[in-house]
């Protein structure tokens, strides 16, 4: 409700004051220009984001010092840290980053955010940098033009930066002049109630400009025309830290728990240094005057000082909060714990990866991993066998022969529960993927697709395999009986030889897992082509019935069919992408016509 009330309340405060002073359009007009500005800047550094930035924070977070040292860098170059807070939680929620790490990054964002202080104070209001705006809007105008991804990124950046100086230079001028008319520091206010009450203000505000970024361009503009006192202009500072939570808590509802954690933590972390610095802000002056009188800044210059403000008490609460980051995990894991429900849901997809190929394509990956995971249940189910057994360097033929117990497992009850919805929600996320993705991009996740549907396909089959293996593994037949198992043995080599691949990697091995698998193809077939001779001298030796013959033909056919499927989605998901994958599997690999033509 309140949000509804929102959007309709601020039209009707902005056109109460575009009809009480023309002066207070200038300003709105600057701030407007500015947050346009920001969006541009946010969407020419998604141009570089296909891989490069991706790649540079895989690497740039494996201890707390680089997450946090990550997080100030980027978040100064690109003067966003929505934009960070972003690429941070589609890290998290696609598993290619811990959450103490995200923490880390926010922490760094706090500090990072405060160039842009200095970067206003410092020079958008001593130069008349208008003037170097329009220059920048006409170049970067024209390369947003141009069909090259870079070119036009970097276009987007161009303008970026021009609509912020322009908009800090409206901004400026529209605070001159609105001090001729009406004179805002006279509703200044002292003390601690006057520290409250103006950082409300700064809440107020950043929420309804859904930037920090902007809020503090916007005081520090004000401070500059002497329209707020500088104790005020401090309170409203810390107001602006504190309302940036809100913005991240209202975007990370859509995200998974681990989006939520971030959002929880970086709430914490605000919440907390705003408090700090309310309550210590006599000893915070005097540490910025100290600070002001050896870096050459003038006792006057207020504007200055508070930028020199903004980085202290940010950089106080990264000191203090920096030693219990683990501790604070353990009490979001705790206090936010993941929803457990009857269906399976997605771990890793979240729609702001989809912004960042790369890290939507590892989303998908991990989710197929996910969804195999839970299929390796019911594929070891469907063969009476335990999975942990399996994986185990015991004999399999052994282990096939003891486990002849048909356990009461509902395979399509859980395919309902367990499968279904999430692969659905998976599907879901590669339509929505962006189709401007690079050629190489798009294969990739096609084969990603294709590889879930491999999944589908071995649990569908070994449906209709389990009708009659669960009743003819126990016949009394012993020649029916052993061809059978002979077809568990099958998927139950495959699945462990996967496995075994899978293992090799997680430990950083290097195997050839084409090859591997190419090999596990052709023992598919050798296994098949030995079951179907089988049948035929038991059919000839009457050891089975006809009928019996034609069952398990057709088992063995869907036990080939399992076996290839997972073949075929271990194929896409273990191997290296960078060795052109696609191009090697279509020269050696068989496809699944080829095989059961072989076999036959």
């Amino acid at each position: 409700m309140l949000k509804k009330l929102l959007l309709p309340s601020i039209f009707i405060i902005l056109a109460y004051g575009f009809w009480q002073s023309s002066d207070f359009k200038t300003i709105a007009a600057g701030v407007a220009i500015f947050l346009f500005g920001m969006i541009s800047l946010e969407e020419g550094f998604k141009a570089f984001t296909g891989g490069s930035l991706e790649k540079i924070l895989n690497v740039s977070t494996n201890t707390q010092f680089k997450s946090i040292g990550f997080g100030v860098l980027t978040t100064s170059i690109m003067q966003s840290s929505s934009l960070v807070s972003v690429i941070t939680i589609s890290f998290l929620s696609a598993g290619l980053l811990e959450l103490a790490a995200g923490i880390g990054i926010i922490f760094g964002a706090n500090i990072g955010t405060t160039t842009g202080a200095w970067l206003v104070a410092g020079l958008g209001l001593k130069v008349k940098i208008s003037a170097y705006a329009m220059p920048m809007l006409v170049f970067g105008v024209i390369m947003v033009l141009q069909k090259n991804k870079h070119l036009r990124g970097l276009g987007y950046i161009l303008t970026g930066l021009g609509f912020l100086f322009l908009g800090i230079s409206y901004m400026k001028e529209g605070f001159e002049a609105f001090k001729g008319n009406l004179d805002l520091a006279n509703y200044a206010m002292t003390g601690y109630k006057g520290l409250f009450v103006f950082a409300f203000i700064g809440v107020a505000a950043t929420v309804i400009m859904q930037s920090s970024h902007a809020t503090l361009v916007l005081i520090i503009t004000a401070l500059a025309a002497h329209q707020i006192s500088y104790e005020n202009a401090l309170a409203l500072a810390i107001g602006a830290n504190v309302g940036t939570t809100v913005t991240a808590v209202l975007g990370a509802m859509s995200a998974n728990i681990e989006g939520k954690r971030l959002a929880g933590a970086h709430f914490i972390f605000n919440m907390v240094t705003g408090l700090i610095a309310i309550v210590f802000i006599q000893q915070f002056l005097v540490l910025v005057d100290w600070t002001s009188e050896h870096v050459g800044i003038a006792d006057d210059n207020y504007t200055l000082k508070l930028a020199v403000f903004h980085t202290l008490f940010n950089l106080t609460g990264v000191l203090i909060m920096w030693p219990f980051i683990n501790r604070l995990v353990l009490f979001l894991e705790k206090y936010l714990p993941g929803s457990k429900q009857e269906t399976e849901g997605a771990l890793y997809l979240n729609s702001a990866s989809l912004d960042f190929p790369e890290t939507a394509l590892e989303a998908i990956r991990n989710e197929t991993l996910h969804i195999y995971d839970i299929s390796l249940k019911v594929l070891c189910e469907g063969l009476s066998l335990n999975l942990q057994q399996v994986r185990s360097k015991m004999s399999l033929s052994e282990l096939v022969q003891r486990s002849r117990k048909v356990t009461e497992f509902d395979i399509d009850k859980f395919y309902e529960l367990k499968v279904k919805g999430l692969y659905s929600e998976i599907i879901d996320f590669i339509s929505h993927a962006s189709f401007t993705w690079e050629m190489l991009q798009s294969e990739h996740i096609h084969w990603l697709r294709s590889a879930n549907q491999n999944i589908i396909e071995a649990i569908k089959d070994m449906k209709h395999l389990r009708k009659n293996m669960s009743k003819y593994m126990l016949s009394t037949n012993i020649e029916q009986q052993g061809q059978y198992d002979l077809i568990r043995l099958q998927i139950a080599l495959v699945i462990r030889e996967i496995e075994s691949i899978r293992s090799a990697l997680k430990s950083d091995q290097s195997p050839d897992v084409l090859l591997l698998l190419n090999a596990l193809k052709v023992e598919v077939v050798e296994s098949d082509k030995t079951i179907k001779m089988n049948i035929s001298r038991l059919l000839q030796r009457k050891s089975i019935t006809p009928f019996m013959a034609s069952s398990l033909l057709n088992d063995c056919h869907y036990g080939v069919r399992i076996s290839n499927n997972l073949i075929s989605m271990a194929s896409t998901l273990y191997t290296d992408y960078d060795r052109e994958r696609l191009n090697i599997e279509r020269e050696v690999a068989l496809d699944n016509e080829e095989i059961e033509e072989l076999a036959h």
